[in-house]
């Protein structure tokens, strides 16, 4: 009796489930720390219990740090450092050019209050006139916390 054996048809293709597994790892990766690249000033804001504002696409938002340092970042195009004297010449072009545009101030909790108001003054001879500041969101145990 002879056993007859079946051959087996050789597989010319390619297995592609192992590079798209590696491809959904790498996505997951870079949706996670995509986030986490915002560059820009550490500001400690103040916490408020403020309702949220729809930011519209266009916004500039004003920096300043604990030591005074101005930022100015215009519509998400990157923060950059300027000086108070250079500030008014850049806001009133933006705001020229984009008269219905959010602008915000994001100060240091533990900034002088009086550089705030220098600020709002300087935006408002810049032709701005609605300025919002910015906060953290207080939570339920912050409150608690600070009432001790």
């Amino acid at each position: 009796m002879t056993r007859h054996r079946k051959r087996r048809k050789l597989k010319a293709d390619i297995n592609v489930v192992p590079y798209i597994d590696v491809m959904l790892v790498l996505l997951i990766i870079f949706m996670v720390t995509a986030p986490l690249l915002n560059l820009g000033v550490k500001v400690d804001l103040p916490k408020s219990k403020a309702h949220t504002l729809e930011q519209k696409k266009d916004s500039l938002v004003v920096s300043i740090d604990r030591d005074g340092k101005y930022t100015l970042n215009i519509a998400n195009a990157g923060a950059q450092d300027i000086r108070l004297d250079d500030l008014d010449a850049k806001v009133r072009a933006f705001h020229d050019q984009n008269p219905d545009a959010a602008v915000y101030i994001a100060a240091d909790g533990a900034l002088d209050y009086q550089k705030i108001m220098d600020l709002m003054t300087l935006l408002q001879g810049a032709g701005v006139e609605h300025v919002s500041l910015m906060s953290k969101p207080a939570h339920a145990g912050d409150a608690k916390q600070g009432n001790r």
